[in-house]
């Protein structure tokens, strides 16, 4: 009889462990998502300061490429000259920012300690940095021959892909984007 009770005295036991367990990762992943969704919301006020286009009509595509990458953005809608003709004249101003190694506006954003953002400040000499317009927006291509900076690129376009929520979007090699929870899914 005894054995019987420690038996079903230690089968309770397990299965108050397994429903407490499961409570906990649910709340933590709760906790996580909530956490997610407030940084997606302060980079977005931040963003607004420093982004003269408005963030809720463009889109930021993230490209990674062998030797770096490229962040576009561009314009929910072509025809809106208002917002295209702010994304070229912003990209054109970052583009001219990063080439001499300031970053000082998505440091403004998304925080001094932005994976791969002091990697790019202080090895700017080795990163060539290119700006194009295009039909919908304008485009920043970063590229270097040295792995690390390759790899800060890298970094640098994983955090603001997380930190920028449905307003991003990661290029699948072929001209398409993914929007962050599919980036997510894939990392």
């Amino acid at each position: 009889m005894r054995r019987m009770l420690a038996l079903v005295a230690g089968a309770v036991m397990v299965t108050a462990l397994a429903v407490l367990g499961t409570l906990y990762a649910t709340g933590a992943f709760a906790f996580q998502e909530n956490q997610e969704e407030m940084r997606q919301q302060q980079v977005a006020e931040k963003g607004s300061e420093v982004m003269p286009f408005d963030l809720e009509a463009t889109t930021h595509v993230y490209e990674k490429t062998a030797n770096g990458g490229v962040q576009k953005v561009v314009a929910d809608d072509p025809d809106d000259a208002e917002n295209v003709a702010a994304i070229r004249e912003h990209l054109r101003e970052e583009a001219d920012a990063f080439s001499r190694g300031e970053f000082s506006d998505p440091a403004s954003i998304h925080g001094e300690d932005m994976p791969g953002l002091a990697e790019l400040e202080t090895g700017a000499e080795r990163v060539e940095v290119r700006y194009e317009e295009l039909p919908d927006g304008a485009q920043i291509a970063l590229e270097s021959e040295d792995p690390e900076l390759v790899a800060a690129v890298h970094d640098w376009f994983d955090a603001q892909l997380s930190d920028h929520g449905d307003d991003a979007t990661e290029a699948d090699g072929q001209g398409e984007g993914m929007n962050a929870s599919e980036h997510e899914e894939h990392h």
